[in-house]
């Protein structure tokens, strides 16, 4: 039999972490699942020591590959993935007990396929419950997008691991990965998923521990030119998301489409000049 959820983590040198991590799965109340964890060409032990973990638990399959980045490791698990859903976890964060069973719930009883939940997030010896999701809703595409414009600086809706994806909407539409970024390649992935996808739900509860340190991939600085490359890609790509879920009532919310974007440009240093050019061809 399947399991019902695939969890996938890609590993790349977090040896200092990764039982931390892999520890907290285990423990997961909800048991019909299956870890696939992607170990990217570790050199500090990594892919070692998650082979002792698949030799502690039959749910474990560890994929080892030559350094290829993020978006290959994800991509690898997810051709190998058996799950009707997924979940994918970072290698130095960590889940709530409750994580996948609150998922799953929710995903189940709503016929959900996307669900998103709260986190925390951890800075050193601090840690802050994101508190940004302060109600239970059932959404539709329409519902989804315009809370994310209320959200407009928010990193919620970028990335993946606070969220619970259906498998056969990422398999039908051949959803993977751009493995040619570095930086984005998650937004890009939400957005073309929830083109697809119709009912969303979000969870007030957190479930994760986001782990923030200097040198994790999503704190690493790109160059200026790329950049700003990376972030008009963006921009024009959720233009064309909001044209595409609104249809012919794009008119009508236009300007907000135009104030988040925007707004969330600015949020990630994307020069005035280059917004006002964007702004003039929408």
């Amino acid at each position: 039999m399947n399991p019902l959820v695939s969890i996938i983590v890609p590993v790349y040198n977090t040896v200092h972490y990764i039982r931390r991590c892999v520890d907290s799965i285990l423990r997961q109340d909800y048991r019909n699942l299956e870890i696939l964890l992607v170990d990217d060409g570790s050199t500090d032990g990594s892919g070692e020591l998650l082979d002792e973990y698949a030799q502690m638990d039959g749910r474990i399959c560890v994929i080892h590959q030559e350094n290829a980045g993020v978006s290959v490791s994800r991509n690898r698990a997810l051709d190998l993935a058996r799950g009707e859903y997924v979940q994918f976890v970072d290698s130095d964060d960590w889940l709530t007990e409750n994580a996948t069973s609150l998922f799953v719930a929710a995903a189940l009883e709503h016929g959900c396929d996307m669900v998103i939940a709260d986190f925390f997030r951890v800075s050193g010896e601090y840690t802050r419950r994101k508190g940004d999701i302060t109600k239970e809703l059932v959404m539709d595409r329409v519902g989804y997008a315009a809370h994310m414009m209320r959200n407009s600086a928010n990193v919620y809706y970028g990335v993946l691991w606070n969220k619970f994806y259906r498998r056969s909407i990422i398999e039908a539409h051949g959803l993977r990965m751009d493995s040619e970024i570095s930086w984005c390649e998650d937004f890009l992935f939400n957005l073309e998923y929830i083109r697809y996808a119709e009912t969303f739900c979000s969870l007030c509860q957190p479930v994760y521990y986001y782990f923030y340190r200097k040198n994790s991939l999503i704190s690493q600085s790109a160059s200026i030119r790329a950049c700003v490359k990376m972030k008009i890609d963006v921009f024009r790509y959720y233009k064309a998301f909001y044209k595409d879920v609104y249809g012919a009532d794009y008119g009508d919310v236009k300007v907000k489409v135009h104030h988040f974007l925007i707004s969330y440009s600015k949020d990630f240093l994307v020069l005035p000049d280059l917004l006002k050019k964007n702004k003039a061809e929408g």
